[in-house]
């Protein structure tokens, strides 16, 4: 026959009971330093998360006029007014000026493209010697527009930046210094 296990009195069992509960320490028994290396690998990562994720943005001032409602420039609507508008496009530039398009070699009505690319040393780039006579031309055809100072750029989405600014020094003064059309507007393209 199997002995039965005894049975534990009162007193073991609050002992065993006593120290089987896991005792607290107070703050100055604690041991050990705090482990921040999980928290810091945390960081690094939100931190590489962040710079790659930032776009760099570098920003250039450009002075322009707002189109005016009530300003020297306007006249009275029986006087010719220029008018003057450019679109740049990736074939050169559309000028339309006195309230229709200029033709090929700026030379009169038409449609198209009014100045197109030039190609130098192999390079092709944007006719702005030609866009400068272009626009010179314009404001001396009509003596009433003579003194006209502003001009309307829009260009497509696809147009370098540079070209962008070439075109707006391009109309600003001709090379002889005469002021072309330094008041410049940029519209938004359709």
């Amino acid at each position: 026959m199997a002995k039965e296990p005894e049975k534990l009195s009162a007193a073991q069992r609050s002992k065993i009971r006593r120290l089987s509960t896991p005792k607290e320490l107070a703050a100055d028994e604690e041991g050990g330093e705090l482990n921040i290396v999980p928290f810091l690998d945390i960081v690094t990562n939100v931190l590489m998360f962040v710079l790659a994720t930032i776009s760099v943005t570098f920003t250039t001032m450009i002075d322009t006029q707002p189109p005016r409602s009530n300003g020297s420039n306007v006249r009275p609507p029986g006087k010719p007014t220029l008018s003057l508008n450019i679109i740049v496009i990736d074939k050169g530039f559309i000028v339309s000026a006195f309230g229709q398009r200029i033709g090929e070699g700026c030379q009169g009505p038409g449609s198209g493209v009014a100045v197109g690319m030039k190609t130098a040393d192999g390079q092709t780039d944007y006719d702005f010697t030609g866009l400068t006579a272009c626009a010179k031309r314009l404001k001396n055809q009509v003596p009433e527009a003579a003194d006209e100072t502003s001009a309307t750029i829009t260009a497509n989405a696809s147009i370098p930046y540079q070209s962008i600014i070439g075109t707006c020094d391009a109309i600003r003064k001709a090379d002889d210094g005469q002021v072309l059309f330094p008041e410049i507007t940029f519209g938004v393209p359709k």
